[in-house]
């Protein structure tokens, strides 16, 4: 009996496997390129922000070789932006400011470039872009003698665009070599150390150009916050240093108006007393300011400051009469142009805040003040006849109203 014999039928082909997709790879982070971008847009940017973008550009393991790779050559490269190499100058002492400037591996390339920096600063103080590298100097001498921190709030185009004090210039700024001394780097480092020999700092010098920087640092921070006493106390000391040459702009002075009047007023009044471009920045500052309550406010004590100065247009004169007749007349014809166009803005919906209402009302109070003080004589046409005009144009409100009927009393 013949049985069928089952066989199995042969096994097709294996299912074809399945292969995941190939997902592309992202894009590498940190990359040179893109922290070059960062370098040149960073700038601008607080110091402590820019290196917060590079920590969060660049993942922990990669900051190192990146350093190398793209910060360390600018640093170096005295044909670099004095701009670009604060910030590389920064990141390169926040990368390990956990700990002190003694243990960062940066730290003898960055001590090398503060010694041959000083030295081209103090051959070269009548190039171009000396003020330049002396704040360079400046931000490097800090970051080496551990107060990196203070430079954090500023952005370096704003150290660049700032003098420096006397006391504060590369010949007065002093580092103790054995704190940096590398065996490895410290042939490199004679070959540009300053041939003749330096002067030993005393203690005393020592603390008063750390004293000085601490100043400076502080009078940077008064364009940005409002100082508490301690702080201006220890400002209004050291402003006749800080104020020569000017180390704040125009620009930089109005700021510190607006938030620290009380600074503001002694600042005003050392640099007024330099004559020259200080007094001219001062003078341009003041004249431009916002008819707001600080600005009145530092305005009304200038015009009654009676300190004794020197001015080469009007021979020996007061504070005061340098206010009243260099910057009063302009301020108020750019007081009244600044109300019209915060009307015409108000107007336009676009400020939703009551600055034109507020302005108006503090610009008739504090004329009306000088006044009842006698600064301006409202019988005068040079004088009053411009807020006459401004007056009655807005004698809707109260204080515009009062004092138009003062400006009036006196002439009809």
């Amino acid at each position: 009996m013949l049985h069928a014999v089952m066989y199995p039928t042969p096994a097709g082909p294996p299912p074809a496997q399945m292969v995941p997709p190939i997902s592309p790879q992202p894009p590498p982070q940190g990359n040179p390129e893109s922290v070059s971008q960062l370098l040149a847009r960073g700038y601008t940017l607080p110091c402590s922000t820019a290196a917060q973008a590079f920590t969060h550009m660049v993942p922990p393991l990669n900051r190192f070789p990146v350093a190398l790779e793209v910060l360390l050559p600018i640093l170096e490269s005295s044909q670099s932006e004095s701009s670009h190499r604060i910030l590389v100058s920064y990141i390169l002492y926040s990368m390990y400011a956990p700990h002190p400037i003694g243990i960062n591996p940066f730290k003898s390339a960055l001590y090398d470039t503060f010694i041959k920096e000083r030295k081209l600063a103090i051959e070269n103080q009548d190039a171009i872009n000396s003020a330049e590298r002396e704040q360079f100097v400046w931000v490097l001498w800090k970051i080496l003698r551990g107060d990196g921190p203070d430079l954090g709030p500023y952005s370096p185009s704003q150290f660049v665009r700032s003098a420096l004090p006397s006391k504060l210039r590369p010949y007065s700024l002093v580092l103790d070599e054995d704190q940096f001394k590398d065996e490895t780097l410290h042939s490199q480092r004679e070959e540009v150390r300053i041939e003749e020999p330096q002067q030993p700092v005393s203690a005393e010098e020592d603390a008063r150009v750390h004293a000085l920087s601490q100043g400076m640092s502080l009078l940077l921070a008064s364009r940005e916050r409002v100082l508490n006493l301690s702080e201006i106390r220890l400002l209004s000391g050291m402003l006749p240093e800080l104020t020569s040459p000017a180390i704040l702009t125009s620009y930089d002075i109005s700021r510190v108006v607006a938030f620290n009047p009380n600074l503001a007023h002694p600042l005003l009044v050392v640099a007024l007393s330099k004559g020259d471009q200080v007094a001219e920045n001062c003078i341009e500052a003041l004249s431009n300011l916002p008819p707001t309550l600080p600005s009145l406010d530092v305005l009304g004590r200038l015009l009654r400051d009676t300190t004794a100065v020197h001015d080469a247009a009007n021979g020996n004169t007061t504070i005061a009469d340098i206010v009243r007749l260099d910057v009063l007349g302009r301020f108020v014809s750019n007081a009244v142009q600044w109300l019209e166009e915060a009307e015409a803005d108000e107007r336009a919906g676009l400020v939703s805040d009551d600055r034109f209402a507020q302005g108006v009302q503090n610009l008739c109070r504090f004329y009306n003040s000088l006044i009842k003080l006698g600064i301006v004589d409202p019988t005068s046409d040079i004088d009053s006849a411009e807020m006459i005009t401004f007056t009655l144009s807005h004698a809707r409100f109260e204080e515009a109203n009062a004092l138009y009927r003062v400006l009036a009393a006196g002439r009809f």
